[in-house]
């Protein structure tokens, strides 16, 4: 059931004010009152009504002065002026500042009805307006990432797995959590769920869950009511009812609040919600798919995730291999960015040298995906000619200073004794530029501690090789 409008009458004569109130309350409507406009400004802030019907001349704050006051608060509030026979120029200019009607005194009970029912549709159909500008916003920005299944990239038997597991749960309308370090794709794969389910043709709403404070992400998801709190000027549709007969995509899932976590849950379990500030129950019809990098088993332990959204989420869990345990997946991905930045960076660079390549081979990637993209945008920025050299590539990646190169192998080699060759000489001198600090060489080659030291006494490295 719909919420019955608010109106708020600001009259400083009792007996008009009781009569216009007995008149609305007959229709139905939520109705408050104040004697004179600082009152009734000070009200109209508390409950922020969907129309005021104000006379013009009172004592402490007359009409004009709580007009214009309310209109710097919100300025699309809706103002019924009432003026007395003979002030029609005082109507007009009130309708100057902003008012959306008057009522010249006196008037009958059919006018009142009339002119309310009347500000009330307007205000309604603003409301629409605006549910449907959200809407709007929203389709707009799915059709402005929209799902290109060639950015998901991979024949290595890691990603294999992945795929197979993607398309048998897609067309389910089973909860989907998605595990992989920052930088995997997940949201790719979770847009890859909803375009290969029977909801493709709905929504698919994306929500950042780290992005904002617990009070906006309560309002983002869930929606609020107008007047709901402070800056509630609108009604706002959450993302669940934005997403329904679709998919939400909940990122960054394992950052929400206690409280958001409770009311997610509710939501998972009876598929129905309320606006902040809200009575109505609002049913949706959503699937749900969640992301995050966080270990969500090590923070139920911890005390920081519910258990039972836990495993409300992980009814179907995917986890993404981060790109250094599918390396021989870097060469397709290397050619798919040199077609897709190729307007970007305006570069005639049509692939990458042997030695390029081998030092991205050896390369553990810690951003994984997102790293090689923004490495290759980088490289082909400064290469020149038809190759992204070794050079080209940040000194994180090439483990060497610019002008300085390695030296491919001779002879018949198989592709692991080149690899390792090249891998001993980049750890060289990453070694020899951080002057033998291993904390330094571990970050300039982008691997962890515990790996470095296994490298180094692999190639028997040490500080004899400083000089």
């Amino acid at each position: 059931m719909t919420e019955a409008s608010k109106i708020l009458v600001v009259e400083d004569n009792e007996t008009l004010r009781e009569g216009i109130l007995a008149v609305l309350k007959r229709m139905k409507y939520k109705t408050y009152s104040a004697p004179n406009g600082r009152v009734g400004l000070e009200l109209f802030k508390e409950i922020s009504p969907d129309l005021v019907i104000s006379d013009l001349k009172m004592d402490e704050m007359d009409g004009m002065t709580m007009l214009r006051a309310i209109h710097a608060h919100e300025p699309e509030a809706l103002v019924m002026i009432v003026t007395a026979f003979g002030s029609i120029e005082k109507a007009v200019e009130a309708m100057q500042q902003g008012a959306f009607d008057f009522l010249p005194k006196p008037f009958p009970p059919d006018l009142l009805r009339t002119k309310v029912k009347k500000a009330l549709a307007v205000r309604e159909q603003r409301e629409k307006t605006e549910r449907l500008s959200q809407e709007n916003e929203m389709l707009r920005a799915e059709a402005a990432a929209v799902y290109e299944r060639s950015e998901i990239i991979g024949q290595s038997e890691a990603m294999k797995r992945v795929f197979g597991l993607v398309s048998k749960v897609a067309r389910t309308d089973s909860t989907i959590h998605i595990f992989g370090e920052s930088g995997t794709g997940k949201e790719l794969f979770a847009r890859s769920i909803h375009q290969s389910s029977p909801r493709k043709d709905g929504p698919f709403v994306k929500v950042n869950c780290s992005a904002l404070a617990e009070s906006l992400l309560e309002s983002e998801l869930f929606g609020h009511e107008k007047g709901s709190f402070t800056g509630a000027h609108k009604q706002k549709l959450g993302r669940f009812e934005l997403a329904d007969g679709g998919t939400i995509f909940l990122d960054e899932i394992g950052d929400i609040s206690p409280l958001i976590q409770l009311k997610l849950l509710r939501v998972l379990q009876e598929r129905q919600l309320e606006r902040v500030g809200g009575e109505e129950t609002i049913k949706v019809d959503v699937r749900v798919v969640t992301a995050t990098n966080k270990d969500l088993k090590a923070e139920v332990e911890a005390g920081r995730f519910r258990e039972d959204l836990f495993y409300r989420l992980h009814i179907i869990p995917i986890d993404l291999p981060p790109l250094r345990e599918r390396k021989e997946d870097i060469p397709e991905l290397v050619d798919h960015f040199v077609s897709k930045l190729a307007g970007r960076t305006r570069s005639s660079v049509k692939g990458v040298s042997a030695e390029a390549m081998a030092a991205m081979q050896v390369y553990d990637w810690p951003g994984n995906v997102r790293e090689l993209e923004n490495v290759m945008e980088h490289a082909m920025v400064f290469a020149e000619g038809s190759l992204v050299r070794l050079d080209n590539l940040p000194p994180v990646v090439s483990g060497i200073q610019a002008g300085e190169s390695l030296k491919i192998p001779d002879g018949d080699k198989s592709l692991p004794d080149i690899l390792e060759e090249l891998e001993h000489q980049l750890i060289l001198r990453a070694f020899r530029k951080a002057e033998g600090v291993k904390t330094e060489t571990a970050r300039l080659l982008g691997i962890k501690a515990s790996a470095l030291y296994y490298k180094l006494e692999k190639y028997n490295i040490t500080d004899d090789v400083l000089g």
